[in-house]
């Protein structure tokens, strides 16, 4: 594993405001990896969380942009109806290829690419959600030797995600949000 992170991955669903709520705003404005989120919302729908977490984070929050450099310190969201992908040269691609789970964007799309892009070097964090879209792609962290985090699910707005994510990937780590946000603060 490198000596530091080089990403962060966040999948969340039904009660992810509330997680994220938890976890981002906790984050110092010297955090300098970059973090990459994907929510399940309603494709015809504008999004305002990077709009609210602009508010509450001292990061740099904005909504992912086609071909962007990923920078340090920012937190991306994945625009709706635009599956997120990391290129291989660090760069965002959004996708309107079809759905994942009956999700666009989804989790496994986001966390299998930036597994490719970051191996090792790449933490991927498993939220609240009611489906089990987030599985698969946190396997493919875990086996490019990436660091796995789930949500307990005891805790969790809709258990269905993180119980699925563990059962799939009992090697990740099942944490409660604010041990999750600590890890994060800590690396």
């Amino acid at each position: 594993m490198p000596d530091r992170p080089e990403a962060v991955v966040i999948g969340a669903s039904a009660g992810a405001l509330e997680a994220l709520s938890v976890i981002l705003p906790s984050l110092p404005g010297s955090f300098r990896i970059p973090i990459l989120v994907v929510v399940h919302m309603p494709p015809d729908r504008r999004s305002v969380m990077a709009e609210l977490f602009r508010a509450k984070c001292r990061l740099f929050v904005e909504e992912a942009e086609d071909k962007e450099p990923i920078s340090g310190g920012t937190i991306y969201f994945a625009p709706p109806d635009y599956h997120l992908l990391v290129e291989v040269d660090r760069t965002i691609c959004l996708s309107s290829d079809e759905p994942v789970l009956f999700s666009r964007p989804s989790i496994d799309v986001l966390f299998e690419s930036a597994a490719d892009a970051y191996g090792p070097g790449l933490i991927a964090i498993v939220l609240t959600g009611a489906n089990h879209d987030g599985t698969r792609g946190l396997r493919a962290v875990l086996d490019a030797g990436g660091t796995g985090l789930v949500q307990d699910p005891r805790e969790a707005f809709a258990s269905a995600m993180p119980e699925s994510a563990i059962r799939t990937c009992p090697d990740a780590r099942v944490m409660s949000l604010q041990a999750i946000a600590q890890y994060l603060e800590e690396v």
